[in-house]
């Protein structure tokens, strides 16, 4: 789930206020193809402005006051959450180079220590065993707590290291605004070098040599737009623009190949990609582009080595909307390419692996095989095809099993191309992280890790399902659920979980897994945008509201990517509101079905997912108790009608452009939330903002909140004073902008009064 953004330490207020604030109004005229629409909150654009401070500071002390009741259960959910997870931790060892880097947090710290130590000369590619002590030869690479001390909000935006080990590239935001400062450190002295680049967008990257950086800045409208080449050991003054992407529709980025042996120069759209490569060999040479752009087409770039012969491997829509995988010669990369998924049987499937159910991701390339990552029926899958000679490239198809009916499974951080074997996460909504090595030659597999639940958790206490409701529409929308087992009985066969499609479900209710006893309170979260699947994973801080009875429920609503492109294509632009639908007649189902009532209903989403929260609000406002709304894009017509704003213009292909199009102004009016506001019966409300984010701006859940208020709606905002759109940086402070969140949904769902044992 997105976090909150709330820390108490934003409110400068000392006096508890006795009622809530009244925002001025400041009629604004806004006209576009023959409409106006009045806005009488505009005003509160004007960051710089003490009298906006002060009415968010005024919010802040609001809701502090308000919320002042729950301050018991906040702390009981921190100290919960504290309790179970592994406070002083390691990650698992990966490969890089001369080195295994890993890192460690320690209990009291709020972030991460990088370490490594040397590989030994008997190492045969399996990680050192690491405890809470250093193990010998272990010397720190960063300590992001020593570079965070006396800020109040600390990021990382880039982390890249040259093949041997002796510099890192690191980029620190401390506002978050998402510009990062770059620095150069010695590894050898432990130095930082005088080389300093301000301004500068995440994804840096250091060459494998260790004597390049290339980075990227962004436009007035903090859209990365220009990669740049810097020499270490120079002034940022000499940097060299190697690329410049003057669309206002594409993000520009860059970064190396696995193998070290290319440099690629990214450019996206919504819509569509372009690639320019550069040899890792003349680093000083011109990108040259590897197929030419096309609207409407996207492909993405991998270099492999197969038969004695540089290759690229792209996967791309030019022929199928679920995207194919082909490879061509580096030499000539508009040659006619061959097709690399050999259609045959795969370890862990039922019948015969069939190209057209498939929705291809992403492909990573090794020395001896390939990865591909890829959905099917619903869920992130992993496939792996052995490389041979040049008369015969491709083995088949072969996909990894689950071993059970729901959950994820993702390849894992890999940055060795030489690799024998492949890291891979699994995860459900009922079982921690897995990592583990599936060695390709023989398919074993070794766990190396399974994510830490501490305390009194008996993980066999809670279960989870696959529903499926059904749209207005006739489509059927895939819900994951999670609860405890003592909670809801109810029948599994009923629901089809293990093909994605509903089509095998229970005929005797049409596929419907219907709750037993009496409706529990229920989180229901969504997301719906973007072609962004929000897979079922396990959540340590989710414990704390199944413990109470809440039973938790993930929307699996169109406008995201779960069940392929078409399921993204009918959640966009023209077709956006089949996202709110979907996610009512979610809502409904759970209700129709016995698992919760309105009156036990609380809604949560974040960014995209707020404009959700702000539509159903709006739409169905009589199905919920609650609406949880973290940086909330509830202003969304007036942002997308503003090219000079951060990111407007690239996101006119995921909602249209209401500015030179009068048919999306109409359309996207019909449902935006700020202005549907409406006299009716509203949920409580809770909105959740940055003062520094760039992604969705602090003024739309603040006059979003302004507007319901003004309607009588129970409304609450909370503006955190130094982050961005991701929050609070520190762990800590994360833990407890969760608690704050949690105790507020518990209050509304009527269980802020129960006692667990953590």
């Amino acid at each position: 789930m997105s976090r909150t953004s709330g820390n108490d330490s934003a409110t400068s207020t000392t006096a508890t206020p006795t009622s809530a604030p009244v925002a001025k109004k400041v009629p604004f005229e806004r006209t576009h193809h023959g409409h106006t629409f009045i806005d009488d909150y505009e005003w509160m654009r004007e960051k710089e402005s003490p009298e906006v401070i002060a009415h968010l500071e005024a919010e802040n002390a609001w809701t502090s006051a308000q919320t002042a009741h729950l301050e018991g259960l906040q702390n009981s959910i921190f100290t919960e959450i504290k309790t179970r997870i592994k406070e002083t931790d390691m990650s698992v060892p990966n490969r890089r180079g001369d080195y295994w880097y890993f890192s460690r947090t320690k209990a009291g710290l709020d972030y991460g220590i990088s370490v490594r130590i040397p590989i030994s000369e008997s190492d045969d590619w399996t990680p050192p065993e690491v405890g809470e002590e250093p193990l010998s030869g272990e010397e720190v690479v960063f300590d992001s707590n020593i570079a965070a001390e006396g800020q109040e909000f600390f990021s990382l935006g880039s982390f890249s290291l040259s093949d041997d080990g002796s510099r890192l590239l690191y980029g620190v935001d401390t506002t978050g605004d998402e510009r990062y400062t770059l620095r150069v450190r010695d590894l050898i002295t432990g130095d930082d070098l005088a080389d300093t680049i301000d301004g500068t967008f995440a994804g840096a990257s250091l060459d494998p040599s260790g004597r390049y950086v290339f980075y990227t800045t962004v436009d007035d409208a903090w859209r990365p737009e220009k990669v740049w080449r810097h020499v270490v050991g120079t002034d940022s003054s000499d940097d060299v623009c190697i690329f410049h992407e003057p669309d206002e529709r594409f993000f520009v980025g860059s970064g190396f190949s696995r193998s070290g042996r290319m440099m690629f120069v990214v450019t996206g759209s919504k819509t569509t990609t372009g690639y320019w490569a550069i040899g890792a060999d003349d680093l000083e040479a011109e990108p040259q582009e590897i197929w030419p752009r096309v609207d409407g087409v996207e492909y993405n770039v991998e270099h492999a080595v197969i038969g004695g012969e540089d290759r690229f491997l792209i996967t791309h829509n030019r022929n199928r909307a679920d995207f194919d995988l082909v490879d061509v010669p580096v030499a000539d990369p508009t040659a006619p390419g061959r097709d690399v998924i050999v259609t045959e049987s795969g370890a862990g499937t039922d019948g015969e692996l069939r190209i057209d159910d498939l929705r291809i991701e992403d492909v990573d390339a090794f020395a001896d095989f390939i990865v591909l990552s890829y959905r099917r029926g619903g869920f992130a899958r992993v496939g792996i095809i052995r490389l041979g000679d040049s008369s015969s490239p491709f083995g088949p198809l072969q996909e990894l099993p689950f071993g059970r009916e729901t959950g994820s499974l993702y390849v894992g951080n890999n940055p060795e191309f030489e690799q024998a074997s492949i890291r891979l996460h699994f995860t459900s909504m009922s079982t921690p992280a897995v990592i583990y090595s599936h060695r390709v030659a023989d398919g074993t597999d070794t766990v190396l890790k399974r994510q830490p639940v501490l305390g009194s958790v008996d993980l066999d206490d809670y279960t989870e399902t696959l529903l499926w409701a059904k749209a207005a529409d006739g489509t059927d929308i895939p819900i994951s659920v999670v609860c405890r087992r003592d909670l809801h009985r109810f029948d599994a066969s009923a629901a089809s979980a293990t093909d994605g499609s509903g089509d095998g479900a229970d005929e005797t209710n049409g596929g419907v897994a219907s709750a037993k006893g009496e409706p529990a309170p229920l989180l229901l979260y969504g997301y719906g945008s973007y072609e962004a699947s929000m897979d079922p994973y396990f959540s340590v801080s989710r414990l704390s509201l199944l413990d109470r009875g809440v039973v938790f429920a993930i929307a699996h609503v169109r406008g995201g990517g779960e069940m392929g492109r078409h399921w993204y294509d009918q959640g966009k632009t023209t077709a956006k509101k089949n996202t709110f639908t979907d996610f009512i007649d979610v809502a409904r189902h759970l209700i129709d079905t016995g698992w919760t009532s309105p009156d036990r209903l609380v809604a949560s989403g974040g960014s995209a997912g707020g404009l959700l929260m702000g539509a159903i609000a709006n739409m169905a406002p009589e199905l919920f108790a609650g609406i949880s709304a973290e940086v909330p894009f509830v202003d969304a017509l007036t942002s997308i009608l503003m090219p000079e704003l951060p990111l407007t213009v690239i996101e006119w292909e995921e909602w249209g452009d209401p500015l030179h199009d009068p048919e999306v102004y109409e359309y996207m009016r019909s449902y935006s939330p700020y202005e549907n506001v409406t006299e009716a019966a509203y949920p409580q409300i809770l909105a959740v903002t940055s003062l520094n984010d760039t992604r969705v701006l602090y003024v739309e859940p603040a006059k979003w909140v302004a507007r319901l208020r003004e309607v009588g709606a129970n409304a609450l905002l909370k503006t955190e004073m130094v982050a961005g759109h991701g929050g609070a940086s520190g762990r800590y402070d994360a833990w407890k902008e969760i608690a704050f969140e949690y105790a507020w949904i518990l209050d509304v769902l009527g269980r802020s009064d129960i006692e667990i044992e953590a």
